[in-house]
């Protein structure tokens, strides 16, 4: 007979369960959904002033923008994202580079042109993170000119201002306002919501925009005109890839609750209150969104939008925070000072070099472009670019799933796919207008992993044949043992094999080395973070020496005292701030010899010199530090 207080302790426990799973679908909406809630600020506006740039019919073409909108929505964000991509995640993370690794892993080995898609992916992702806060907060802040058109010539010193705060306060990190930011964007979801509904009533016809056939009747009897209309439109997914990008944040089920009954429907109210509004007043496809609002509501809503805006820049800041993290331990950026602003959460980080990088082209753009409006022509490619990627990679990984039917989701995805392709040849059409910046900023830093992947391949191969086996070396000093000091020295090595150039440089010296030796490497792993179980393995070698592997995921930070500290089992007990810590500091120079063309090496060095010291970045004691230096050529 079962025990009758399990059920009840049972049901508590899956209550409780729920009531958390509800807090974080709670929290989700002021971190992954702050982007694409702010599209109603700029994409039906835009979409109908491509029509009217064509010399299209703008009131006749109102449905189909509007299904084109609602539909968009349905099929690149809730298919593709959230039911489909969600269930690609690398222990609870996801993410272009989570990607990368899942589709490594199901072809069982490292291909070249994955690793290619991952940078390109990661690269034109930095340009999104460049381009959404300068257009998200410009588009707020612009509703001041609805208020009164005198304040137009504040617009771009308020937007410069804001944006300059917000990245002043980065390296305090989220916590502190994190809590702000789940009610102040859901107000705005229920706002946008209600603006949509009092206005649905302007044209109730508005509602066969929800017949996708609208849609496919624009694009099939005028391709030119739909073309035109798709590049306005696609701003309505932007910030779609961040609904996955945030997976290991709040997980799958939160997620898709606060999409489900929150976000989209709010997202479809206000479009088809935009659009039946439009219909009934054809002089609001200037600026339909605040137009829409009564006048004694105006402000706060500019107030809202302007709050909304800097949420929605604040996530794409962190979440550019979050991929370089994963680029640096993955070999793709070199290393960076990484700061941890969280005692609770791992995912909270401040890199002051990328946080300095975006603030310096989201400057450059609101000065460059001066409106939302000249901004949306260069917004899109950059954002399309990833998902096109995110697709690619998405049918490598299901291709070979177990868990999800390829006959299923394959078809799915590569319908979506060619939605895509569509989305880029119209986004395409917007190089000349401004198009050309992202794709700009994204080559640059294409150039700059495709360097950094090389020069560090070149410097690796050299290293190896330069050096000797670490084994074979403490062997013959074993049967000729040089003078021994007391105390404890620690290597770090690239190559568990081969004996670290410090270690050379050390016996070439000072001809002594230290009772206890522990040669250390560091290893990234293709998963998020690595268990405590599987954190080090440790081997004896001769001279008494260890060796210890220690393994750490690509979201977590590398701490050398703290892998030393869990030696101890192992019979290596040191005190990790009483050893000293031997590095090798190379100074790298141009060789006319160099596999590398001359402006690549120049490249190369100036990202070498620029990479934060090991001593930060493993957070070795700097007191402990004796380095030894040596000049090299790639």
């Amino acid at each position: 007979m079962s025990d009758p207080q399990s059920a009840p302790a049972g049901d508590e426990d899956s209550r409780a369960a729920f009531r958390r799973k509800l807090k974080l679908a709670f929290a989700s909406i002021g971190v992954v959904f702050g982007d694409i809630g702010t599209s109603p600020l700029y994409a039906m506006r835009e979409s109908l002033a491509h029509v009217a740039n064509a010399g299209g019919n703008v009131h006749g073409d109102v449905l189909a923008v509007v299904s084109l909108l609602i539909w968009a929505l349905i099929l690149i964000v809730t298919i593709k994202y959230v039911l489909i991509l969600m269930r690609a995640d690398n222990k609870g993370e996801g993410g272009i580079l989570t990607l990368v690794v899942l589709a490594e892993q199901a072809l069982r080995q490292r291909r070249k042109f994955v690793l290619i898609l991952g940078v390109v992916g990661a690269a034109f992702f930095f340009g999104d993170a460049m381009i959404t806060p300068a257009i998200s907060v410009l588009s707020a802040v612009e509703g001041l000119a609805v208020v009164n058109p005198a304040f137009s010539s504040f617009v771009v010193p308020i937007t410069l201002f804001i944006l300059a705060t917000l990245f002043a306060f980065q390296f305090r990190g989220t916590g502190s306002v994190a809590s702000l930011f789940a009610p102040i964007t859901t107000l705005w979801f229920l706002t946008i919501a209600v603006l949509g509904l009092l206005h649905i009533g302007d044209d109730p016809t508005i509602f066969l925009a929800l017949n996708p056939i609208y849609a496919a009747k624009l694009v099939v009897t005028d391709p030119g005109m739909g073309l035109v209309i798709f590049a306005g439109v696609f701003l309505a997914v932007t910030g779609g890839e961040a609904l996955y990008a945030d997976l290991g944040h709040f997980g799958r089920f939160p997620i898709r609750l606060a999409w489900t009954f929150i976000v989209l429907p709010s997202l479809i109210l206000n479009y088809l209150g935009q659009g039946a509004f439009v219909h009934a007043n054809p002089g609001a496809v200037a600026n339909p969104f605040f137009l829409m609002a009564p006048s004694w509501a105006l402000v706060p809503l500019v107030v809202l939008a302007t709050l909304v805006t800097v949420i929605a820049s604040q996530a794409v800041i962190t979440g550019a925070f979050s991929i370089a993290q994963q680029a640096i331990s993955l070999g793709l950026l070199p290393r960076m000072n990484i700061t941890h602003t969280s005692d609770t959460e791992q995912g909270q980080i401040y890199i002051g070099q990328i946080n300095w990088l975006v603030f310096a082209g989201v400057i450059l753009l609101v000065l460059l472009f001066g409106s939302s409006a000249s901004l949306a022509s260069a917004y899109g490619i950059a954002v399309n670019i990833s998902m096109i990627i995110d697709t690619a990679l998405a049918l490598i990984v299901f291709w070979h799933s177990r868990h999800f039917p390829p006959a299923v989701v394959l078809p799915v995805l590569i319908g979506i796919l060619g939605i895509e392709l569509i989305f880029f040849a119209a986004n395409s059409a917007k190089l000349i207008a401004g198009g050309y910046v992202p794709v700009l900023i994204g080559l640059t830093i294409i150039v700059t992993m495709l360097t950094w992947l090389r020069g560090r391949s070149l410097l690796a191969e050299k290293l190896r044949k330069d050096s000797v086996e670490l084994e074979g070396l403490l062997a013959s000093l074993e049967r000729r043992p040089p003078t021994r000091v007391a105390g404890a020295a620690v290597f770090l090595q690239t190559d568990p094999v081969y004996a670290p150039s410090a270690l050379m440089h050390n016996l070439k010296h000072n001809r002594v080395l230290h009772d206890i030796l522990v040669f250390i490497s560091v290893e990234t792993m293709e998963v998020p973070r690595v268990p405590p179980s599987e954190r080090i393995e440790v081997k004896k070698l001769p001279l008494g020496a260890f060796l210890v592997e220690a393994r750490f995921g690509y979201m977590e930070q590398p701490d050398v005292p703290a892998a030393l500290r869990m030696c101890e089992p192992y019979g290596l007990s040191i005190d990790p701030r009483q050893a000293s810590y031997f590095l090798g500091r190379r100074a790298i120079r141009t060789s006319p010899r160099a596999k590398m063309p001359l402006w690549q090496q120049r490249l190369f060095i100036m990202l070498a010199n620029q990479s934060a010291r090991a001593i930060e970045f493993f957070r070795i004691p700097p007191e402990r530090v004796v380095e030894l230096g040596m000049q090299m050529s790639v």
